[in-house]
């Protein structure tokens, strides 16, 4: 849960924040994932705060019931240390040549907190607080929530919901959206542009009732 140096990233409360991560997401998916399934992979745990990003990301995606992509992670079913070696199989199993999008919390400097980053190449997660695990994705999506460091892990045990749950709504919208649209432009390119000014809100739930 290191963030990594890249080209792109995004404050989750900035003006405009969800139109410049979408039309991110569109360049990624329309360059790398045409006629490949698109598989969302939402690593972390409901047990700590700073470490839900992912599973919460998993739940708030779950409420489009899209054909369009499936989710690995969520709020009930988390993937986590124990079981993502397991889900990593059962991906290439499912799924023949998938687009793995990985998303998962990530631990940074003081100045970057709040922000998505989108690195190419897989997630490895538990590189903040020590762990080896598996990595995974073929693009990776990290929620900077705390300060990394010797506390990495006791900070992310004291990182506020609100923030957590931002960025998971931003990262769900975003990601819908953009596979949505990359959808669209296959079948119709000269209509569908990612990053143009009108972007579909068709099929796109209230997000914030999640304790319904």
């Amino acid at each position: 849960m290191t963030a990594r140096s890249s080209a792109f990233y995004v404050d989750h409360a900035a003006p405009g924040a969800t139109m410049r991560l979408t039309k991110r997401f569109g360049e990624i998916f329309r360059h790398g994932a045409l006629n490949r399934d698109i598989v969302i992979v939402c690593v972390g745990t409901d047990r700590c705060t700073g470490d839900s990003l992912g599973p919460l990301a998993g739940s708030l995606l779950g409420k489009y019931r899209s054909s369009l992509f499936e989710i690995y992670g969520n709020l009930e079913a988390p993937v986590h240390a124990l079981n993502l070696d397991a889900t990593i199989d059962r991906i290439y199993r499912s799924h023949d040549n998938p687009f793995v999008v990985a998303i998962d919390a990530c631990l940074g400097n003081a100045h970057s907190i709040g922000s998505v980053f989108i690195g190419e190449g897989p997630l490895r997660p538990g590189a903040g607080v020590n762990k080896q695990l598996p990595a995974v994705g073929d693009i990776h999506v990290s929620g900077i929530v705390s300060i990394g460091g010797l506390l990495g892990y006791y900070s992310l045990q004291n990182t506020r919901l609100h923030l957590v749950m931002s960025m998971a709504e931003l990262i769900s919208r975003s990601l819908f959206v953009a596979i949505k649209m990359a959808s669209l432009d296959a079948r119709n390119p000269v209509t569908h542009r990612i990053g143009s000014s009108s972007l579909p809100t068709d099929g796109i739930p209230d997000l914030s009732p999640l304790s319904h």
